[in-house]
């Protein structure tokens, strides 16, 4: 009889799991207050419905736990704050219990975990002096990703979502602090920008991600390693995507260490009456982009639709080829856009310019190149990343001296460290690039070239009329060769005629379609290949383009990981690095005072590269910024 009985029950609770999905939220709590589930997580219940984490708290430390989750919206979006004692929630859900309504809770005392439970009635006098936080979790939008066909790996595998703790820290206050935790889901490659679409509008369950890609770029160093959850099976062609996690909530209080607190175990969610409604939100105009910026480690960035055609638009505008040199056959869409993206993401940018043309001349150098490379300098500096200069050692005075008269005459707000790089042997572009030539440990996050000269294929360095002036350039190229087996450094290559650094990449297009490009072209590629119609203009777009970015709100979001706040109010500070014509034209003085010359006649005068400063560059100048400040 009792074996029969056994038998019926079990088959009872099976049929009761397989119909979770569609039972409304107050059957569900009912089972859970019935303790008659013996699953281990709420993954997939209510289709539908909003889940919660749960942290339950003295209520001398409430309002600071506000503070914390205003202060950290991506992994602690506050659904419902209770008052002390309050036991049920009626903005969030109806005949609820929030003492028995979780499938598992964990008792946290001076910090440490020390019970865990299937119901608090027992602790209901100290309750009364606790105060409830409910915050969305991301197991709310599963059923949204399901319904676009992007399959949810751990609801196929009958398990909890992967979690783990990041080395990304949180926005501190006065009594919290901890770092990041992210849920994981692999999705398909081909599937990445519609999962991002489908939680973006979706704030109060994390919204979209905050990572997509390699792991240990958020200090994960193995997978299979949860700190919460169960580990989740990929597929050959999945990505990890990373997404901000409530259970960052869990990590401040334990760093908390108060008397006494609870939370829901990691996974065993509180069940909300609250509609997935946000899922069909208005996008306005921010719909994000999904890119691809590094392979080695895998990593991949977000934009909205908004700022990358405005990108697109300033790489239009670079294109024009004003000297007719077949510069539109080097052009491949959407490198301004991912060398961008790339750059927003580095905290430290090396810089490269000098293309000493004019061999019979002192100095040799051409004007095309350092005003690029000073306004790209300008807006990094701006933007709060570390930035240096490198240039061959013979022009080393001759750039401090040309930065020191932009400082003074307020081009830049702060001087650019100029270096040189000296081969000395194998490792020497390692040594330079790494901390004590260590790969793990990268000065700097990527390397830009802008007019400088670059090795052609028989090792030599040509100018366009395929006159060698090796004997006046630094291997700098060497930096380049070398970022490629340092993981995370990537590299840019601005050029308007094929022999700069960086344009191997397009090296065969060069040889067909540019003059003497058989002889002149560099054979040295970089990750993203800027063709512009003078090199300079491709600078300024670089800069134009950081502003876009980093003005967007769905890429600011991705950037900060969806923790701290926006740093959209500073936009005026950076609107203010941005190129203009009267920085351009002071600049152009001031290499003209050191006889820096145009690239094609070699003229003392206000052009660059023969083309007059008025009417042709001063336009450029002026369509890249309205464009950008639109």
């Amino acid at each position: 009889m009792a074996s029969s009985e056994l038998k019926q029950n079990i088959e009872e609770e099976g049929m009761i799991i397989r119909h979770l999905r569609t039972l409304r939220p107050f059957a569900v709590r009912k089972l859970i207050r019935s303790d008659k589930l013996s699953i281990s997580n709420t993954s997939g219940m209510s289709e539908g419905f909003k889940q919660a984490n749960v942290i339950i708290l003295h209520k001398s430390l409430a309002d600071d736990f506000e503070k914390f989750c205003h202060a950290n919206e991506g992994p602690l979006p506050l659904l419902y704050r209770s008052k002390p004692g309050e036991w049920k929630c009626p903005t969030v859900s109806t005949d609820s219990d929030i003492r028995t309504d979780c499938l598992q809770y964990r008792k946290y005392e001076n910090g440490l975990c020390t019970g865990i439970l299937t119901s608090l009635k027992e602790y209901s006098e100290q309750l009364k002096d606790m105060v409830t936080f409910y915050i969305g979790c991301s197991f709310t939008f599963e059923k949204a990703v399901q319904k676009v066909g992007i399959p949810v790996r751990n609801v196929e595998q009958k398990c909890n979502v992967s979690m783990y703790k990041t080395a990304v820290p949180c926005c501190d206050s006065e009594h919290f602090h901890c770092n990041l935790v992210v849920s994981m889901r692999p999705i398909p490659n081909d599937k990445l920008e519609m999962v991002v679409q489908t939680t973006y509008p979706m704030k109060k369950s994390h919204g979209a991600p905050v990572h997509i890609g390699n792991p240990g770029l958020l200090g994960i160093k193995d997978l299979s390693k949860v700190d919460y959850g169960d580990e989740v099976q990929a597929h050959p062609e999945d990505v990890p995507v990373f997404w901000a996690c409530g259970v960052t909530g869990v990590e401040a209080i334990s760093n908390c260490k108060s008397p006494l607190a609870f939370t829901h175990s990691p996974g065993c969610m509180f069940i909300t009456d609250l509609k997935d409604e946000d899922a069909a939100a208005d996008y306005g105009k921010e719909i994000p982009e999904v890119y691809c910026i590094c392979q080695n480690p895998l990593h991949y960035s977000v934009a909205s639709a908004t700022a990358i055609q405005k990108i697109r638009r300033l790489e239009e505008i670079i294109g024009v080829d004003p000297g007719d040199r077949g510069m539109k056959h080097l052009w491949c869409q959407d490198e301004l856009l991912k060398s961008c993206l790339s750059i927003s993401h580095a905290q430290s940018v090396l810089i490269t310019t000098g293309f000493p043309t004019h061999f019979n001349y002192e100095p040799p150098e051409e004007n095309d190149g350092p005003p690029g490379a000073i306004a790209m300098a300008a807006m990094l500096k701006a933007l709060g990343k570390h930035v240096a200069i490198v240039t061959d050692q013979r022009a080393i005075d001759l750039n401090e001296k040309v930065i020191k008269e932009a400082v003074k005459q307020g081009i830049l707000k702060t001087p650019v460290p100029v270096i040189s790089y000296h081969s000395e042997s194998a490792g020497s572009a390692l040594q330079f690039l790494c901390e004590d030539g260590n790969p793990e440990k990268p000065k700097f996050s990527h390397l830009i070239a802008i007019e400088r000269a670059g090795m052609a294929a028989d090792g030599n360095y040509y100018n366009v009329r395929k006159i060698n002036i090796k004997h006046l350039v630094d291997p700098i190229d060497e930096l380049f060769v070398a970022a490629r087996s340092i993981p995370g450094v990537t590299t840019t290559g601005i050029g308007d005629g094929g022999n700069e650094l960086g344009m191997g990449k397009v090296k065969e297009a060069v040889k067909k379609y540019i003059q003497n490009g058989d002889v002149v072209a560099c054979d040295v590629e970089a990750d993203f290949a800027v063709a512009a119609g003078v090199s300079n203009w491709g600078g300024y777009a670089v800069a134009c383009a950081l502003y876009i970015l980093n003005t967007c709100e769905v890429h600011d979001r991705y950037l900060r990981k969806a923790i701290g706040f926006s740093r959209l109010p500073e936009k005026v500070s950076w609107a203010s690095a941005l190129p203009s014509v009267v920085k351009e034209e002071k600049l152009l003085n001031i290499l003209q005072q050191h006889k820096v010359r145009s690239g094609k006649t070699a003229n003392l005068a206000m052009e660059v590269d023969g083309l007059p400063f008025y009417d042709t560059h001063s336009l450029i100048i002026e369509k890249l910024l309205q464009e950008t400040l639109k």
